[in-house]
């Protein structure tokens, strides 16, 4: 009876080491969920305080000075047109150069106005003929050299200038522009 209490002692003793190993087990990956979440929580402690570390250096750095930076920006990038209105009932007029082979001219002027500007849309219309007779007089006065497509700026800003000057007197024409500013030599 002794070699089988030997035998159920050694088995007693081999399934308590089968035991043993199983709560280790057991005990190892439940071990492992809060080593797990320590580390986490360390990583994030860490984020929060680099982020917090670097917040502030910036203040201290940056001053008082505002996020955006303000980039210098050219005329031809900042200016933009104007919105006008267009007067563009004075009709075509014909006519001829100031040449000794005269050439005849056709044109068509529109007149830009501030928009929803009603003072100067009524002396425009008002004035209708006086500017008729002007634009026909003017033609005629210039040679067909002076006519050329390179010059039309120049004969805008003329224009535009002689007719606030001479003909309108409560209100100003912002641009003139030619729907068709033909000459044809004979």
């Amino acid at each position: 009876m002794a070699d089988d209490n030997d035998l159920d002692i050694n088995d007693d003793a081999g399934g308590s080491d089968d035991l043993s190993s199983a709560s280790s087990k057991k005990k190892g990956l439940g071990g492992l969920f809060p080593v797990l979440l320590k580390w986490v929580a360390i990583g994030l402690v860490a984020v929060i305080l680099i982020v917090t570390v670097v917040v502030i250096t910036m203040k201290v750095v940056g001053g008082n000075q505002s996020q955006a930076a303000l980039v210098p920006v050219t005329e031809e990038y900042s200016s933009t047109k104007e919105i006008l209105d267009w007067y563009n009932s004075l009709g075509v007029t014909r006519t001829k150069t100031s040449d000794v082979n005269p050439s005849s001219v056709i044109v068509e002027v529109v007149l830009g106005y501030k928009k929803d500007d009603k003072t100067t849309s009524t002396e425009i219309t008002q004035r209708t003929v006086e500017l008729k007779d002007f634009l026909r007089r003017y033609f005629t006065q210039k040679s067909a050299d002076e006519l050329r497509p390179q010059n039309e700026e120049e004969l805008r800003i003329e224009i535009r200038n002689a007719i606030n000057d001479s003909i309108l007197s409560s209100s100003k024409i912002k641009d003139v522009r030619f729907m068709q500013l033909d000459v044809i030599q004979q």
